[in-house]
């Protein structure tokens, strides 16, 4: 199947993400991309959703056209080839803070010659149609995404390191953990921050693989800034987020309108 968020960074433009928590049944799929987002990942650092659920919501994803992508929890080598088996189209794997770690993660998710991924064979990145082994090998070593996150201060100053290691298709900035981690916690706009993110972007641009910006929300005019340094990939926001923001806007609106009304 082909990875259509991988396709469109290789065009310049700029994609749209949603982080999945709270999400266990497969309209979610369907639901974020008439929604207007270009993918969604699953979380399973920061969730409980299990393999099974997560395979579920990645083939129907897929299915409707949004790319599906899973963060791992860590850096094992069966929870990156298990969830790629799975369906997802894409891993993310946090607090990835050296080059040596990065070769290691891809030699996990890309088959002979880029990595050491054992071959499954037809799945959900095939349609389970059969297909000459050379061709699944191909495809996969292609469409297959290997998205790294830098949030921490030792992975920001190993960035052009990192975006040097072949498959690596993005950095992916950690906003939240990485300005708690620098000590500054909630200063978007802090200038250390502002640096890691001009240090990242330059070390993409030179190396060729796209720039991903997660934790930044609501705040325009910033990221205009993190795309003219040359972000095309954006976490605009978690199903546990735009819930409860939708939720708490229409339930402050009926509240002013029933206090109005018994006055």
């Amino acid at each position: 199947m082909e990875n259509k968020l991988k396709a469109r960074l290789a065009a310049g433009e700029v994609s749209l993400c949603i982080g999945l928590r709270q999400s266990r049944t497969v309209d979610i799929g369907p639901l974020v991309g008439a929604s207007g987002f270009d993918s969604l990942y699953v979380d399973m650092e920061h969730s409980p959703i299990d393999f099974e659920t997560t395979s579920a919501i990645c083939v129907t994803a897929v299915a409707y056209g949004v790319t599906a992508l899973v963060r791992v929890p860590g850096h094992l080598g069966q929870d990156i080839s298990r969830v790629l088996d799975a369906g997802a189209q894409g891993v993310i794997l946090p607090h990835v803070n050296t080059p040596e770690q990065a070769r290691s993660i891809v030699s996990y998710a890309k088959y002979p010659p880029f990595g050491h991924r054992s071959v499954m064979g037809s799945g959900p990145a095939t349609a389970y149609k059969a297909m000459p082994l050379a061709k699944v090998i191909e495809a996969g070593n292609a469409d297959t995404m290997v998205i790294v996150m830098l949030e921490t201060p030792e992975g920001i100053a190993n960035a052009d390191a990192i975006a040097a290691v072949p498959g690596v298709d993005m950095l992916l900035i950690g906003s939240n953990d990485l300005c708690t981690e620098m000590g500054i916690p909630g200063q978007m706009r802090h200038p250390k921050l502002l640096e890691a993110f001009q240090t990242v972007g330059k070390a993409c641009k030179k190396h060729n693989i796209a720039m991903g910006i997660g934790g930044i929300r609501g705040d325009t005019e910033l990221q205009t800034q993190l795309i003219e340094l040359g972000a095309r990939f954006l976490i605009a926001g978690s199903d546990t987020t735009y819930l409860a923001s939708a939720a708490s806007k229409d339930t402050a609106a009926l509240r002013e309108l029933i206090g109005a009304m018994k006055k």
